[in-house]
């Protein structure tokens, strides 16, 4: 089914964060690579979801969200940084993830519970951005979550502990590897209203890895 076709059926637009692997994506241990993603609409047949790496028309894939449990499936569409996924499942799965649509759709009319921790996470309005690494490349990532301090990051790149860069506008180091990325802290404390902008920004022209250096000494 094409995207177009499916935004005019009745789903429900929701936000819930997971995870997938494509077939023939491994690290560098020969494991399958697993990558963040985020669904934006979801029916019993199909969601669409926001992801770093698209993959083709007809590529099987496997996922799991905390909400859905792990689902199956293949691509059947593509936009930019978005996939249909069809999902493969019986009948009973069908209805228990019906009702769980039901069940979650309410509950996002409630207001949200604010997070008081200090350095609170935040989804981003976009989750896409760009990665400017120490030798100058430029690759496009998904944002898992964020804060004034740093964010968490998932890509087809997986740059090293310790490697300087810039997710948007926000210069950083990477402090860890994820089970689906990589953790960025900031150089300097952001101002929260402005993340959302700063991490969607384009990266400056002369920030190369001498800049990123210099920068972070």
């Amino acid at each position: 089914m094409a995207v177009e076709k499916f935004l005019k059926q009745r789903a429900v637009n929701i936000v819930v964060d997971g995870n997938y692997s494509l077939a023939n994506w491994y690290n560098s241990q020969g494991k399958p690579r697993t990558f963040a993603c985020r669904t934006t609409r979801v029916s019993p047949f199909r969601m669409m979801v926001n992801v770093p790496v698209l993959g083709k028309v007809g590529d099987p894939i496997t996922s799991y969200f905390h909400d859905f449990g792990k689902l199956e499936g293949f691509i059947s569409d593509t936009t930019a940084g978005t996939f249909l996924l069809e999902l493969e499942m019986t009948r009973s799965m069908r209805e228990k993830l019906a009702s769980k649509l039901t069940w979650l759709e309410k509950k996002q009319k409630d207001p949200r519970v604010v997070d008081v921790r200090k350095n609170a996470r935040i989804i981003p309005t976009s989750p896409h951005s760009t990665l400017t690494l120490a030798d100058g490349t430029i690759h496009g990532c998904f944002i898992i979550d964020m804060s004034v301090a740093g964010a968490a990051v998932s890509a087809q790149v997986q740059p090293p502990v310790g490697m300087p860069l810039a997710v948007g506008a926000c210069i950083g180091r990477v402090v860890r590897l994820l089970p689906n990325g990589f953790a960025v802290k900031f150089v300097e404390v952001q101002n929260r209203l402005d993340l959302n902008r700063l991490i969607g920004a384009k990266p400056a022209s002369d920030l190369d890895s001498t800049g990123l250096s210099q920068v972070i000494a």
